[in-house]
């Protein structure tokens, strides 16, 4: 038997399920949306068409309404669970990626005029806060929920990676990186001694 290739959103369709349970495609969407979605893009008719996919590896399981709308509801298989926890089990190789446009934008400066970097630091700033603003409320809202503290820990680390953000396109607004640097240098000596 040929070797079963899963993607990313292989697995992220396997995780929802598991996480939410029995689901149909719209589903799957609203899920994304409101948790993996804000870090991990990708074209949302794929939570459409990968479902049927996996359910012809026997990952999931199909039932469908025999009348009205018809819809299609997913659930895990045994082998889809044991596919899923061997994924999450193995050893991550990819380097930490991230796709930016204002880093693509801050890479090709030069070709710009000055003041665009200082703009596109204003309008990155004001997204950041909106970020961490949006974070914060999830915390606020289900950070004491002991049911939802696993899920917690990536909202812990999107923090982290906007306020981090945050200092950077602050310093560069402000025409100063050198804060930044120095930090950074300061982090750098702690661990060599430790």
């Amino acid at each position: 038997m040929a070797e079963v290739r899963l993607s990313p959103t292989s697995y992220v369709v396997l995780g929802m399920i598991a996480l939410r349970g029995p689901s149909t495609p719209y589903d799957l969407k609203r899920g994304v949306a409101h948790s993996v979605g804000y870090f991990w893009n990708f074209p949302h008719a794929q939570l459409y068409s990968e479902p049927e996919r996996l359910a012809a590896l026997g990952l999931l399981a199909l039932s469908a309404e025999d009348s009205g709308r018809r819809r299609k509801t997913y659930s895990l298989t045994t082998a889809g669970r044991e596919a899923l926890r061997t994924w999450l089990a193995s050893p991550t190789e990819e380097h930490f990626e991230m796709r930016d446009i204002a880093e693509l934008k801050l890479f090709f400066n030069e070709a710009g005029e000055p003041e665009d970097v200082v703009a596109l630091a204003r309008d990155q700033i004001r997204q950041h806060e909106d970020r961490i603003a949006v974070y914060e409320d999830m915390v606020e809202r289900f950070g004491e929920d002991p049911t939802l503290r696993p899920r917690m820990l990536t909202l812990e680390l999107g923090l982290e990676m906007e306020h981090a953000a945050l200092r950077f396109w602050t310093a560069l607004e402000a025409g100063d990186l050198t804060a930044l640097q120095e930090s950074r240098r300061g982090r750098g000596a702690v661990r060599s001694q430790s």
